[in-house]
């Protein structure tokens, strides 16, 4: 820190800064990143980037990207041991992201299609039309096929009639997913699904709203 300065804050929106604080690796990965450019540059006397490439489990990677007039290794040389290891550490989030999908698909809460279907007295065909248009939340697990989280139920037995709206607020299946099973600020701690449990819809729709604005 600058002499005389004991800290510093920042502004950022609620779901942004639960995404950043779970993991302090993550701001970690930032700053220093920033902070090696900003070395960089000032040593170079001119711009240099850095990229972050985010994966949808919120796993990063940073890759700093120089700018710099006269190195000693050819600029198509570096890019191309630069390309290469930004792909290798994107594969490796991947691949993460892939493990921790099938782990949460593999749940005791998840059903399949004709399972689900069995649950509300209707076909698969019905649920896979309702899923379609979003009225039913279903994650698609490859190999496994399209698994539902059988606590979209309400006490009544029936999908939250507040699912397509969240879908059309917040653009996929699994980002329904995260905002209904993850904490937000706007809903006091709550994570979505425990506030619809609570009957809290209209702030669950105006937090997904705001959710929805802060990643387009």
């Amino acid at each position: 820190m600058p002499k005389g300065t004991t800290g510093f804050k920042l502004k950022v929106p609620d779901n942004a800064t639960k995404a950043l604080t779970s993991s302090p690796k993550r701001m970690t990965a930032l700053l220093q990143g920033y902070g090696d450019a900003l070395v960089k540059s000032r040593a170079a006397g001119q711009p240099v980037s850095f990229r972050v490439d985010v994966d949808p489990e919120g796993e990063m990677v940073v890759t700093l990207v120089e700018e710099v007039v006269g190195s000693a290794v050819p600029v198509a040389q570096e890019a191309g041991a630069a390309g290469a290891e930004l792909n290798d550490a994107l594969a490796a989030a991947r691949a993460r992201g892939r493990l921790k999908a099938a782990e949460i698909l593999g749940g005791d809460d998840m059903l399949s299609a004709d399972g689900f279907a069995e649950l509300l007295g209707t076909t698969r065909v019905t649920v896979n039309t309702k899923r379609r248009s979003g009225q039913v939340l279903g994650l698609d697990g490859a190999k496994r096929g399209f698994r539902f989280p059988v606590w979209q139920l309400d006490a009544d037995g029936k999908p939250y009639a507040e699912l397509a709206a969240l879908h059309e607020r917040l653009g996929g299946p699994w980002a329904v997913y995260r905002f209904l099973v993850q904490p937000h600020g706007e809903l006091n701690g709550l994570t979505g699904r425990q506030a619809l449990e609570r009957g809290k819809t209209t702030a669950v729709l105006e937090a997904a709203e705001s959710a929805g604005r802060d990643f387009r």
